[in-house]
């Protein structure tokens, strides 16, 4: 898969490099091929000439010398956000209407250049985050069809996560930016409350509403940051903006909850990523501090067991009472219940909420920054059909609290579990730490190598593999020929996690060693991981003699990739080369 890149499109489209018609054509082509595999990402899409005739019109732009910050970048809206020429749905088609303009982040991203692509598909009114509550389908995990992509921005992490465009926006109330996100490897950004306008978009709760943006990389969502933000007059939520938290330094200290706050719902692969992913932050230079986040949670349930899900309610009150079985019935749900939250209720929220903010300030005296899982695990897509209430809300646990506790917030992957789905992380600070936080994820990005993408799902089946080798079958070396005779393609050289020991095995022929996870005392090995086809990976096992065999091996950068591993019993006789660090450096000191 193409990574689409903001920073890079919109530098070769403002160089002369590539013209913005070329780049709206590729994108085009890339979405209806991507129809075959899932087509719900989307619920409306300009007609193929119009987008053409916005990259001519950027190329002309750039032409005459303007200069274009998102020259030729294609790009997606969710739709509960307007756009002038197209309807908005909010994922309903009873509440559907044309706006007579777009939205205000809509406009500024055009004047800059970007090109739209498409409305995407939501969680109906932007309730839910899990992506599964909508009539026009359900999209998934573009990593593995079986998953739920997460929600509510469901679509734009679809458009993003299989490279049909190479930014989303999406909105975000109780995390439906940064779940998505989390699940299809992306970043997922959540400014603070009115650091960006929400004009021209569906309100799900008015005052707690974010517009997001979802990227591959910090840098792109930075550079959009720095199309869109700023005060907007018309909307009266829109926010001057306030004095930021002092820069991180080298040396920062972070925040991770409790033991018994962190529960990641049986997930052992999503607990063993947020364990690594703090590893990372300590080796930027931060120091882990371990905070009470008992204020935050409290404050979380309010969302939907206090009088906010009024403010819910209230933004689609006329459709509700007329034609109630207009909307999903787990929507509907959702929304009678605010039918009853009475004046009172709202004021005992609002005091609720106060105390709970004033407990919550103590995190930000003993850290500059939280660390928390995105979600504690995911979800098949049959699970949330079955259970459709409680598996929403344990996907919202560390992320519903952020709005209402007016908090900035940076999604970042963290791993991808054996079933290719995607964990993250968030980096969660103050009001107004936003390019902080910007600051920070790129440090988080450059210290060590991020997670591999896993192949794209197809039609609910992986159709390559990724196999590590460690030994005879490393480029050059006897065996190589088994996986370039199978069309095997090089994808990194890396190495594995610090868990492992290697050994050189006798009585080989050739001479092959033995990788043996060890835990603690382990070391980390080199290797090279390669991409085959499914059926060329099978006849492959097959030839792999015991001691060894095919399991699964973890790298340093916490994914996990088949690859070869060794029973105990190879250890016998065998000479530990661990402290030679691979294969390499162990036949390089054989005598010649």
């Amino acid at each position: 898969m193409t990574r689409p890149s903001v920073v890079a499109i919109a530098a070769e489209v403002s160089s002369g490099a590539r013209r913005a018609v070329t780049v709206a054509a590729e994108a085009l082509d890339t979405i209806a091929a991507y129809d075959a595999v899932q087509a719900h990402a989307w619920i409306c899409r300009p007609d193929p000439e119009a987008v053409l005739a916005q990259a001519r019109a950027v190329d002309a732009r750039i032409a005459a010398g303007e200069v274009l910050p998102l020259a030729g970048v294609p790009f997606a809206v969710k739709d509960n956000i307007d756009v002038a020429g197209l309807p908005t749905t909010a994922a309903c088609p009873a509440y559907a209407y044309q706006p007579q303009a777009s939205a205000h982040l809509v406009e500024k991203l055009i004047a800059a250049g970007a090109i739209l692509m498409g409305k995407t598909n939501l969680d109906q009114f932007a309730t839910g985050l899990v992506g599964a509550r909508s009539p026009y389908g359900a999209p998934a995990c573009v990593y593995n069809l079986d998953y739920v992509s997460g929600g509510s921005s469901s679509g734009s992490a679809v458009a993003v996560g299989a490279g049909l465009v190479a930014f989303a926006l999406g909105t975000d109330t109780a995390g439906s930016g940064r779940v998505p996100a989390a699940f299809n490897g992306l970043i997922g950004f959540k400014p603070t409350k009115g650091r960006w306008s929400t004009g021209g978009v569906v309100p799900a709760c008015r005052t707690l509403d974010c517009v997001t943006v979802m990227t591959h990389d910090v840098a792109d969502a930075a550079l959009v940051d720095s199309v869109i933000a700023g005060f907007d007059a018309a909307d009266p939520y829109s926010r001057r903006a306030g004095e930021a938290p002092p820069v991180f330094d080298e040396a920062f200290s972070f925040g991770v909850p409790r033991a018994d706050q962190l529960l990641f719902m049986g997930d052992d692969q999503a607990q063993a990523f947020y364990g690594r992913a703090v590893e990372r932050l300590k080796a930027m230079g931060g120091t882990a501090v371990e905070v009470d986040i008992e204020p935050l949670l409290e404050a979380a349930k309010l969302l939907y067991s206090g009088p906010w899900v009024a403010e819910r309610t209230a933004a689609v009150e006329d459709l509700l009472l007329a034609n109630p079985t207009a909307i999903h019935p787990v929507v509907r749900a959702i929304l009678q219940g605010g039918l009853g939250v009475s004046g009172v209720d709202s004021f005992k929220g609002f005091y609720a909420l106060a105390d709970h903010a004033r407990a919550a300030e103590a995190v930000w005296a003993e850290a500059q920054v939280l660390l928390l899982p995105t979600t504690p695990t995911i979800y098949r897509l049959r699970e949330v059909l079955a259970e459709p209430f409680a598996l929403n809300a344990a996907l919202g646990l560390y992320t519903n609290f952020v709005n209402l506790l007016d908090m900035s917030a940076i999604a970042v992957p963290a791993g991808f579990r054996e079933n290719d789905t995607g964990f993250g992380v968030t980096l969660i600070g103050p009001a107004w730490a936003d390019r902080n936080l910007f600051d920070l994820a790129r440090r988080y990005e450059e210290i060590a190598p991020m997670p591999q993408t896993p192949a794209l799902d197809v039609a609910g089946k992986p159709q390559t593999v990724k196999l590590a080798v460690v030994g005879a079958h490393l480029a050059g070396m006897p065996l190589h020929w088994q996986l370039t005779s199978r069309d095997a393609k090089l994808v990194s050289r890396t190495r594995t996690a610090a868990v492992y020991k290697l050994y050189a095995m006798t009585n080989t022929t050739p001479f092959k060693p033995a990788l043996i996870h060890v835990g603690e005392g382990g070391a980390s090995i080199e290797l090279e991981v390669y991409e085959l086809g499914v059926e060329a990976f099978g006849s492959f096992v097959v030839e792999v003699p015991a001691p060894l065999a095919i399991g699964t091996v973890t790298l340093e950068d916490g994914s996990s990739v088949k690859g070869f591993v060794a029973e105990p019993r190879a250890a016998a006789g065998a000479e530990d080369i661990t402290a030679l660090g691979g294969w390499r450096a162990y036949i390089a000191g054989l005598p010649k």
